[in-house]
């Protein structure tokens, strides 16, 4: 059984070396970064925080987590270096899910108000999904992009004065372009409100300075510690001071029991390339070869969701086209390319169906790809899709 288990793994490998990797939400790790995730890490139990890290002189539970707890403090170090902050930080979450789950429960109760940006405009299952634990604990209530799938701002400010939300989230994981935290911030503010974001697509971009930082304006931050930050799967909240006690009794014991220490290792891995000169080059690299891709896409007559990009993705509408999001992805795959299907503004299809795709830079470009090599594979995409068509349509 064991054996069998290994030979899949090659097999995902050897797609992983040969597939060219579009989704805007993966990247590749580094060897170290592997190696702190492989450890003999993932042995220690470690229920509690390290004594120096611990508000409330908590502690851990358990005996022999003195070199763990060394580990944890220096992740937390590193990561505050990677934003410049001197906010509070977490680096115990799971994933970025059980994140915004802890950041929620920390400042709000069951039913209270969250304003957010709805699924169809680019958000995340979190922020509101009726099918998501948000969904379903809290009154969500959405604000809207404008005709051109730009967030509006005045429909946010309109629906923060018409129903004194109590936390204003900002944050997405299809939206390409820039998020004005300082502007969420002051409509937050205006009707005492916490702001939350969740950088989990950008927080790479944010490291690098190729995207305006929420520090300094949002109360919480949550993060996933892959995609653009190109750390191991996992996930990260930053807060003010002054919640940090709130924040870390949300996370331990409200909802998780032990830390993945071997994986809050290589977070600290990732933390430090992302410190090296070299990561700043890489995430504007991203940045530049998404504009590319995008642009050549529009001079091929495809559609563009805000007919453009600020960050590491962007979606084509295929409406147009005939072929839905889920025909072009299952598509790609044969032709081993690996995109995802995904609603867009005023969608009329299913999630499941949906009416467009995403597409992101970060992982390739870690590959080593530049603008002509992803001008090549829109060239490439667009030619499958003529040829799906043409087929379909026989």
């Amino acid at each position: 059984m064991i054996s069998e288990i290994f030979e899949l793994i090659e097999e995902e490998k050897k797609r992983q070396d040969e597939n060219i990797e579009l989704i805007a939400s993966e990247n590749f790790v580094s060897d170290n970064v592997l190696k702190a995730c492989g450890s003999i890490l993932t042995n220690k139990y470690s229920e509690g925080y390290p004594a120096n890290h611990a508000v409330g002189n908590r502690g851990r539970y358990y005996g022999g987590c003195q070199v763990v707890d060394k580990i944890e403090e220096k992740c937390c170090e590193l990561w505050k270096k990677v934003f410049n902050t001197d906010y509070h930080v977490n680096v115990q979450p799971h994933s970025g899910s059980t994140a915004n789950f802890a950041a929620y429960f920390s400042v709000l109760n069951v039913g209270d108000t969250i304003l957010s940006m709805s699924l169809n405009n680019g958000a995340h299952l979190t922020h509101g999904s009726p099918v998501s634990f948000s969904g379903r604990l809290f009154n969500m209530v959405f604000y809207e992009v404008d005709e051109n799938g730009f967030i509006d701002m005045e429909d946010v400010k309109k629906k923060a004065l018409e129903y004194k939300p109590k936390l204003i989230l900002a944050g997405a994981s299809a939206y390409s372009r820039i998020i004005h935290f300082d502007k969420f911030s002051e409509i937050a503010k205006s009707i005492g409100a916490y702001f939350m974001v969740d950088m989990a697509h950008i927080a790479g971009l944010i490291a690098a300075g190729e995207h305006p930082t929420p520090f300094g304006y949002a109360d919480i931050i949550t993060t996933t510690t892959h995609k653009t930050l190109r750390g191991p799967r996992g996930g990260m909240i930053f807060c003010k001071p002054e919640l940090a006690k709130k924040i870390d009794s949300a996370i331990f014991p409200f909802s998780q029991g032990g830390p993945l220490q071997h994986i809050i290792a290589a977070k600290a891995i990732a933390a430090e390339e992302c410190l090296m000169p070299t990561y700043k080059e890489y995430i504007h690299q991203v940045v530049v070869n998404c504009k590319a891709m995008c642009e050549e896409f529009k001079k091929m007559g495809y559609k563009i969701i805000t007919d453009g990009t600020d960050n590491h993705l962007f979606l084509l509408d295929l409406t147009h086209k005939g072929i839905t999001g889920i025909e072009c992805q299952d598509m790609l795959d044969e032709h081993h390319i690996t995109l995802n299907k995904n609603c867009i503004p005023q969608e009329t299809r299913s999630p499941k169906v949906a009416s467009g795709v995403r597409i992101g830079t970060a992982a390739m470009t870690t590959k080593g790809y530049k603008e002509k090599d992803f001008i090549e594979v829109a060239h490439r995409i667009d030619k499958l899709i003529d040829e799906f068509m043409k087929e379909k349509s026989v």
